[in-house]
């Protein structure tokens, strides 16, 4: 592993050997220790949590409820951050057999897929701050379960850890919305039209063959897919505020153009959409977007946030 100096062209390779390390083998001894730093930051939507041994929890429980996991990484896009370290965006695909009790109720036996992405910091060989998303309404769908119904049996239960939203979040060290290469900053600038309610910008950057993914598992093809995705999910939360954390891009050999996105929006739930009737409820959405680029613009997209997390503010909220 990389210790003092971290390469750019190493890091995927180190993300890799994370995963496998840690969720593949179950987090065998030592192995959260030597990829993440002793006070790591993780983010994801629910919640925030600080040092290793947060993870090794989160490890136990997976393994617990998950036995079999098998993590297969689809990519890792990686960026300098001058002096904070190296960005790697990875994007997963989780397979498992739900066969142990826990956060999804009683061993079903059913087998499951499901996608989560995560952007991670690296500093001198280890994951210093990460931001995981996870297609949780993905995993509830296949159980038949609705993600609204599941939180909402939780927060029956008692008060939850409070969602992250840009209160309780800690400042990013290493935030840098502006890319520097083409294929961020065309991510960005579609994302942030999409947001702007510029959605002339779907027939206009995708290709009329796209393939798209996006949460809950659902799968699309072409313009109108990508409509009916992020119209909706605009007009949900019509005034909420578009904050871009990091955009890069990368041309390698033998790959398209491609790039990732971190992006939140902040603000009420005051329209129909993805979430139902407007309950007012103050809502942080915290998305990741990669994308892959052709001739005929954007040829294939993969975007995800957590939509229990969303119905865990509006739910609270709602009271």
């Amino acid at each position: 592993m990389l210790r003092s100096a971290d390469r750019l062209e190493d890091v995927p390779d180190l993300i890799r050997a994370a995963t496998e390390e840690i969720w593949d083998r179950r987090g065998r001894s030592g192995a959260v220790r030597d990829f993440y730093h002793g006070e790591v930051v993780r983010k994801s939507p629910l919640g925030l949590a600080v040092g290793d041994a947060a993870a090794q929890r989160e490890v136990m429980a997976t393994a617990s409820e998950f036995p079999d996991r098998e993590i297969l990484t689809e990519d890792v896009i990686c960026r300098g951050l001058g002096g904070q370290g190296i960005l790697a965006s990875q994007r997963m695909v989780s397979r498992a057999t739900h066969s142990g009790s826990g956060l999804f109720g009683a061993a079903s036996g059913r087998s499951l897929a499901w996608r989560s992405m995560a952007d991670r910091r690296v500093v001198e060989g280890r994951i210093a701050e990460e931001w995981v998303v996870t297609d949780t309404g993905g995993i509830l769908r296949q159980l038949g379960q609705s993600p609204q119904a599941w939180m909402q049996a939780i927060l029956d239960e008692g008060p939850v850890e409070r969602p992250l939203d840009p209160e309780t979040d800690p400042a990013d060290p290493a935030q840098q919305p502006d890319p520097r290469d083409e294929a961020g900053a065309r991510l960005a600038d579609l994302v942030e039209r999409l947001m702007g309610a510029d959605f002339a910008a779907v027939e206009q950057c995708y290709d009329p063959g796209c393939a798209l993914s996006y949460p809950g598992g659902t799968e699309g093809h072409g313009p109108q897919d990508a409509d009916r995705f992020w119209l909706p999910l605009r007009a949900a939360f019509p005034d909420a505020v578009l904050t871009v954390h990091h955009a890069a891009g990368r041309c390698d050999p033998q790959m398209p153009p491609r790039a990732t996105l971190r992006w939140s929006l902040w603000g009420g739930h005051s329209g129909w959409g993805s979430f139902g009737a407007p309950s007012q409820a103050m809502v942080h959405v915290m998305g990741i977007t990669h994308a892959e680029f052709g001739p005929r613009g954007l040829r294939r997209e993969w975007t995800l946030f957590d939509e229990t997390a969303i119905w865990a503010q509006i739910l609270a909220q709602r009271g």
